[in-house]
């Protein structure tokens, strides 16, 4: 392992906006914030958003600086990733973000009933083999976890440079008729000024500069309704 892995590693242990619960903590348990972020970690009552996947967390924090008025969370496995936006909440004082180490299929054992009113997926893995489907982001496995504890008006917005996450994510909304409020297969072209999907991260800027279109997607889950697994129709 490379020292500087080592080094941020060591970083993020020492803020208090980072939570790398161990694994026996929290697989099929409770954690102890669970429910309570807000009245127990970010001591406000200010809308929830969670970017999960978050990378380097570079959309974590500039959420969090556009809007001060709510609070946010990164999640991802790779500390050495978070480590970067973590640093910059630190250096800026940021009160309003923080990350959580952890995978993602566990993100029941951090959050209760209604407690999220967003959720961001920014440039996920599309897992585009067949075999893979299930570990979509936007697809039935994770979308029935979200569910459980995003609010019955809550959004969840994917950015990707991948057409097929977009086409596929497309046909799980349609299928399942959920409430789609917007979606483009061309985002700067559709709505170039707008800072809030004017958001850049590392890899984005990446993708923008190989001429990649990127494509975004927002909708609304329906609460009691469970979401079919159309993976085997749709992958064939």
């Amino acid at each position: 392992m490379g020292k500087n892995k080592l080094k941020k590693w060591s970083a993020i242990d020492g803020y208090n906006h980072v939570l790398q619960p161990p694994i026996e903590e929290v697989f099929g348990k409770d954690f102890y914030l669970k429910g309570n972020w807000n009245k127990d970690f970010f001591k406000n009552n200010n809308p929830l958003v969670l970017e999960l996947g978050c990378g380097k967390g570079e959309y974590s924090v500039n959420l969090a600086r556009l809007y001060p008025q709510k609070n946010f969370i990164g999640v991802d496995i790779k500390g050495a990733r978070i480590w970067k936006g973590a640093t910059d909440a630190d250096i800026e004082k940021l009160t309003n973000v923080a990350f959580i180490r952890a995978r993602i299929e566990l993100i029941n054992s951090f959050f209760g009933e209604d407690e999220v009113d967003e959720i961001w997926v920014t440039f996920p893995d599309p897992q585009v083999k067949t075999r893979r489907a299930k570990k979509r982001l936007t697809g039935p496995f994770f979308l029935n976890m979200y569910r459980k504890f995003l609010k019955p008006s809550g959004i969840i917005h994917l950015k990707t440079d991948s057409a097929e996450l977009h086409e596929y994510t497309s046909k799980i909304i349609r299928i399942n008729q959920l409430e789609l409020l917007i979606t483009t297969g061309d985002l700067y072209s559709w709505s170039p000024d707008n800072e809030l999907l004017g958001i850049r991260t590392h890899y984005e800027q990446i993708f923008l500069n190989q001429g990649k279109k990127i494509t975004y997607t927002a909708f609304r889950l329906n609460q009691g309704q469970e979401i079919k697994d159309t993976t085997a129709h749709n992958d064939q």
